[in-house]
């Protein structure tokens, strides 16, 4: 598990915005991916993470993120993938967005990890299984976060989390919520956990422990 601090989240600015493979970032940062449905709670799950408040655009209206947005804070990078199984996005869009997350996901060197993005009350729909397919295909290590848990109650919690534990092999799980900060702490470590060791790097004694 590599070392992170919640300074390293709140450290997160934008970088770029990639439509195609062939504009991804040059270096060899690692990189965290964020995947997930159309207004599954993406965007919010990301400020949230990074104790901002619009990092990642957040949108009323689903599918609006059509490129992979890229956010680093120089020794980390989020990728932020578009959002995916909107049913009112024409059939020739949603087909190169997959073309675009998939070919990210097999050929990006530097990858360390995916975040898959589910709401909890819908977990596990017919995109989230292609994606881990794709992903387990190219021996991805994945992080399932289910968002909008406030909506459910501890019991309904509990038997979602038994549910995605029994369909899903390899991946850690938690419970987030955007809006009440539940599961932050959580969720951070999972992600620190994708990434490679940290090396011998002195980090900033102003840092804080997760």
């Amino acid at each position: 598990m590599a070392d992170l601090t919640p300074q390293d989240f709140r450290r997160m600015q934008f970088r770029l915005s990639a439509p195609k493979l062939t504009a991804l970032p040059s270096d060899a940062i690692p990189e965290i991916a964020f995947a997930g449905r159309s207004n599954a709670g993406k965007s919010s799950a990301i400020n949230k993470l990074c104790d901002q408040k619009a990092l990642a655009r957040t949108s009323k209206t689903p599918g609006r993120t059509q490129a992979i947005n890229f956010f680093d804070n120089g020794t980390l990078r989020f990728a932020d993938l578009p959002g995916y199984g909107f049913a009112r996005v024409p059939p020739n869009v949603k087909q190169a967005w997959a073309r675009l997350i998939e070919g990210y996901l097999a050929e990006r060197d530097n990858l360390a990890g995916v975040v898959l993005i589910m709401d909890a009350r819908r977990p596990l729909m017919e995109f989230d299984r292609q994606l881990l397919h794709w992903g387990g295909e190219y021996g991805l290590a994945f992080h399932l976060l289910l968002t909008k848990a406030d909506k459910l109650s501890r019991n309904q919690q509990h038997q979602t989390l038994q549910k995605i534990h029994a369909a899903v092999e390899g991946a850690t799980i938690s419970l987030f919520s955007a809006t009440r900060g539940t599961g932050l702490d959580e969720a951070r470590r999972a992600v620190a956990a994708l990434l490679p060791e940290a090396d011998d790097t002195p980090t900033d004694p102003l840092d804080e422990p997760i």
